[in-house]
């Protein structure tokens, strides 16, 4: 009977390993407007929400972010990747931390502490594309490690 139990949870414990891809979650969904997203890291998961997805379409508006980090923060790079039918049509990256200058009130914040964020985006776009596409976001750190990753995906219907 021991040897089942033991054989069983082998099982299980490589069927985990095995699954290296994280669920795809819902940010918001509307008539008119869908944003999902899923972790591109292979490590971690994090949470993410909004209050209304016809709030997105303003010019800010409210999120929620949560996460444990696996790695400090001293310097933060962020790089956005917009992708419409699998190639990468518009880049965008940006120093968010570094010594002296830091645009994050958790830059600083060391690995194994909480990180969550409460409050406004600014988007600094006037509208969200109309169409169906991803957006691929990765911040890392002073070392090149992978802080947080996430493939959103877009369905903008709205006609502005």
């Amino acid at each position: 009977m021991k040897t089942s139990n033991v054989l069983v949870l082998i099982l299980v414990l490589l069927y985990i390993n095995a699954s290296t891809e994280w669920p795809t979650h819902t940010v918001c969904k509307e008539e008119n407007l869908e944003i999902h997203y899923k972790s591109c890291d292979p490590q971690q998961d994090f949470a993410f929400s909004i209050d209304r997805c016809s709030d997105v379409t303003s010019h800010t508006f409210n999120i929620r972010a949560a996460m444990v980090l696996r790695h400090s923060i001293k310097e933060l790079y962020v790089k956005f990747d917009l992708i419409i039918n699998g190639k990468t049509v518009l880049t965008y990256s940006e120093t968010l931390c570094e010594p002296g200058h830091s645009k994050l009130i958790f830059c600083g914040k060391k690995k194994g502490e909480h990180l969550y964020y409460e409050g406004p985006v600014t988007l600094g776009i006037k509208e969200i594309p109309q169409g169906d596409y991803t957006i691929s976001a990765k911040l890392t750190n002073e070392d090149h490690a992978t802080v947080a990753c996430a493939d959103f995906t877009v369905k903008n219907y709205l006609d502005y």
